[in-house]
């Protein structure tokens, strides 16, 4: 006779993400202050010195539930605040839209939006290399 496998034991557990050991709930609650011993020096440096108005701003869009939230603040951290958010990041010619994970936390906005692209050339044209002369035209 073949055993029957539970229900119980079938079901993957989702684990719950943590930063440092620290549930979101207990990071969200968190006040940046606290926060910034959890992150490294650069960005602790940052946010002990306070923030910006722009970046204050940009929190409080992110706190008030906007949908459409754009910004030109690539050196910005994210922060456990903007977890679930779609953000809008200028990459120096449109807005990139990139959807806030908790992996994310203690990186910087701009990371999340590449300024260059990757270059693709096409084949030779003709004459272009003394080779190319004597390929033959389709």
């Amino acid at each position: 006779m073949a055993k029957k496998k539970s229900k119980t034991t079938l079901k993957k557990k989702e684990e719950e993400f943590k930063y440092r050991g620290y549930t979101m709930a207990k990071l969200k609650k968190m006040k940046l202050e606290e926060l910034a011993n959890f992150l490294c020096a650069k960005q602790r440096r940052k946010l002990k010195r306070t923030l910006r108005p722009e970046e204050e701003k940009l929190l409080e869009a992110v706190s008030s539930g906007q949908d459409d939230i754009k910004t030109h603040l690539r050196d910005a951290i994210v922060l456990p605040s903007m977890i679930g958010k779609n953000i809008g990041i200028h990459n120096g010619k449109s807005f990139e839209y990139v959807e806030i994970k908790p992996e994310m936390i203690g990186h910087y906005l701009g990371e999340f939006a590449l300024t260059r692209k990757k270059v693709s050339h096409g084949a030779a044209g003709v004459g272009a290399t003394k080779s190319s002369k004597y390929v033959p035209l389709k």
